[in-house]
């Protein structure tokens, strides 16, 4: 049945990867609501909050606020939290509210730039979509307001996109990233959002090469590529430690996980000589990334049919999805989606 679910919570929405892509930038970010959907990002899908704070605000909007769409109200408030804190921008970041009631975020940018003299983000999410929307949309508001193109390329410089804890459900995966490529032979990795902050950002363009961890970061890559004549490559180095030490010679394998990691798995059981692979994601299916057979994934039934009628041998995803499994004889592998269930990657 459509929409129904027994096993599965809710996934983080877009307003949660918005905020989650900019979080440690050192701005001020509003969420545009009444207070719900903020409690939401900083209590559930912000891992972060309990050990890291960022200036994250709500709105604060009541109902005649909402209804008569008083923007004048927002901006004073935004003022006010500018003069009590350094920051290097502000971001207001969208929900149900400003979506029900068309807010024209261009005229809050001006306003809100004019009163506050700060550089103004606005991230038209409508909470409707899922986590990595969001994010992507963020990444591309970030990088267009803020890369400049004055930037001589420096050799050995790695920049990289996705990288937050709802696309990699790991909070140690700015510091692995840069282990990783720096072993590859990369001098300088800026993690954009987790490790390296705004003045990277700034200077994108002079990065050697882009990485794309997660599909979000794709378009900004894209963008980038366009812009500054910056090469990428589309792969999550972190994928291959999921992989627990077993045979997988011929085996029929389904994978559940946002799709570059999915791919880069597909690419590491390859390697160990697996048989088919199905790659399937609950979250955004990019074309370019897809292989035939690749599906996204809506309903809990639709899962359950897979599985039922797969014959796969092995299934690796999050934990959450193992009672939907019933029936199944083969190996499930553990790879967290923190988006789908509030679980990070072991350190």
């Amino acid at each position: 049945m459509k929409g129904l679910r027994k096993y599965l919570t809710p996934f983080a929405p877009d307003q949660s990867g918005a905020v989650s892509v900019l979080y440690e930038l050192g701005g001020i970010i509003v969420i545009c609501d009444a207070g719900g959907c903020a409690g939401n990002v900083c209590g559930f899908d912000e891992p972060r909050w309990f050990s890291h704070k960022s200036a994250v605000f709500s709105a604060g909007l009541r109902d005649m606020d909402a209804i008569l769409g008083r923007d004048d109200k927002l901006v004073e408030k935004l003022t006010s939290a500018a003069g009590k804190l350094e920051a290097a921008f502000a971001a207001i970041i969208g929900t149900p509210v400003p979506s029900v009631i068309a807010t024209d975020y261009r005229a809050l940018k001006r306003m809100a730039e004019k009163k506050t003299d700060l550089p103004v983000l606005t991230v038209d999410s409508t909470g409707m979509s899922l986590c990595d929307e969001g994010a992507e949309k963020a990444y591309l508001e970030l990088f267009q307001t803020f890369a400049r193109e004055d930037q001589p390329v420096i050799p050995g410089k790695i920049g990289v996109l996705g990288v937050n804890p709802l696309d990699l459900s790991d909070l140690h995966a700015g510091e692995k990233l840069e282990r990783l490529l720096k072993g590859e032979g990369f001098e300088q990795v800026c993690c954009y959002g987790m490790g390296a902050g705004l003045e990277a950002v700034k200077a994108a363009a002079s990065a050697e090469k882009n990485l794309v961890v997660a599909p979000s970061g794709l378009k900004t890559a894209q963008l980038l590529e366009k812009r500054f004549g910056t090469p990428y490559e589309v792969r999550n180095p972190l994928a291959e430690a999921m992989l627990p030490e077993i045979d997988y010679s011929g085996k029929k394998i389904l994978v559940v996980q946002q799709q570059v990691s999915a791919n880069s798995l597909r690419h590491a059981l390859q390697k160990r000589g697996a048989g088919e692979i199905t790659a399937a994601t609950w979250f955004m299916k990019k074309g370019e990334l897809a292989q035939p057979g690749d599906l996204r994934l809506t309903e809990e039934d639709q899962f359950e049919a897979l599985v039922k009628n797969g014959g796969f041998d092995v299934i690796i995803g999050d934990p959450t999805l193992w009672p939907m499994t019933n029936g199944f004889t083969g190996v499930r592998i553990d790879a967290p989606e923190f988006a789908v269930s509030g679980r990070l990657a072991a350190r």
